[in-house]
C-alpha cells in the first residue's frame, strides 16, 4: 500500500503485547494539509496506533511512513519532522513562556538566530509579549493551550500529532483552539487528532475510527452520517462503539 503522495500511510500495521492484539492490521493513508480525526472509545488501540506512528513502539508487523521516514527503521527521523501535543499540554509550568519557547526550541535543534526570531514571532502572534517572563503555571488554561500548540509547530514539522488536545477545557475555549489547526493546515501542515469530543469530529477532513484495534469506519464526516443513518457524528460513533468488547487501552 505504499503511496508516495501520502505524509502518512500505514499498511496491515499491527501491535501485540503477548497474545493481546491491541492494534489490529489497520491501513489508511493521509495527505498534506488534511486534518485526520483519529477516534475511538476508551481501549480501541488510539494511543497504541499513535505511539508507533510517533516512531516511539515498534510495530509486531505490517508497514508505515511517517512524513516519508519508516517506522521500523528511521524512528529518530520521525521525531525530528513531527510535532506532538497531549492533553497536558507538554509545557513545564515552572518555566516562563520565553523559556518554554526556547526549551523547545532547542530540543527541536532550531539554531540560536532562528530561534530568537521564532520567539519573537510566536510571543507577537499570541499576543503574549508582555508575558514572556510570566510563568506558564500562571497563564489560564486557554493561553496554555495555544502556546502548547505553538510551540509544536514552532521547527514547521510536516505532522502534528494532537492527542486529545482540548480536553478539560469550555466550548469557545476548543472552538478557538480549531481555529488554530485550521490556520496551520492552510500552511500544509497535516493534523492527526484524537478526541473524545464528536462535535470536533465535524470538524475533520476524514475520521477514522477504531473500535477494538481495528478500523471500522474511515470517511468524510458527512458521508459517515449518510452511511449510518444518523444525524450527528456523536450517533455514529455510538452505533460503531456500542459493538466494543474491551475496555481500556
Amino acid at each position: 500500500m505504499s503511496n508516495p503522495q501520502a505524509v502518512i500511510w500505514a499498511d496491515k500495521l499491527s501491535k501485540h503485547f503477548g497474545e493481546f492484539v491491541a492494534v489490529n492490521q489497520i491501513s489508511f493513508s493521509v495527505q498534506k494539509g488534511e486534518i485526520f480525526g483519529f477516534l475511538g472509545a476508551n481501549g480501541a488501540g488510539k494511543t497504541t496506533a499513535m505511539r508507533m506512528l510517533c516512531g516511539l513502539l515498534l510495530p509486531t508487523s505490517g508497514s508505515a511512513a511517517i512524513a516519508g521516514y519508516d517506522v521500523y527503521t528511521q524512528t529518530e527521523q520521525i521525531k525530528q519532522n513531527i510535532g506532538y501535543m497531549s492533553q497536558r499540554f507538554s509545557l513545564y509550568e515552572d518555566l516562563t513562556v520565553a523559556e518554554n519557547i526556547r526549551f523547545f526550541g532547542g530540543i527541536y535543534g532550531l539554531p540560536d538566530k532562528q530561534l530568537k526570531l521564532k520567539t519573537d514571532e510566536l510571543l507577537h502572534t499570541l499576543q503574549l509579549h508582555t508575558e514572556a517572563k510570566t510563568l506558564v503555571s500562571a497563564l489560564p488554561l486557554g493561553w496554555k493551550q495555544k502556546l502548547a500548540f505553538s510551540v509544536a509547530i514552532l521547527h514547521e514539522p510536516a505532522i502534528v500529532f494532537l492527542d486529545e488536545p482540548t480536553g478539560g477545557v469550555d466550548p469557545i475555549t476548543r472552538r478557538q483552539f480549531w481555529d488554530l489547526i485550521y490556520a496551520a493546515a492552510q500552511q500544509g501542515i497535516t493534523l492527526f487528532v484524537t478526541t473524545h469530543y464528536m462535535d470536533e469530529a465535524e470538524y475533520c477532513n476524514r475520521i477514522c475510527m477504531l473500535v477494538d484495534g481495528e478500523i471500522k469506519a474511515l470517511d468524510t464526516p458527512a458521508n459517515l452520517k449518510k452511511q449510518h443513518q444518523a444525524q450527528t457524528m456523536d450517533d455514529v460513533f455510538y452505533h460503531l462503539a456500542r459493538t466494543a468488547k474491551r475496555t481500556a487501552d
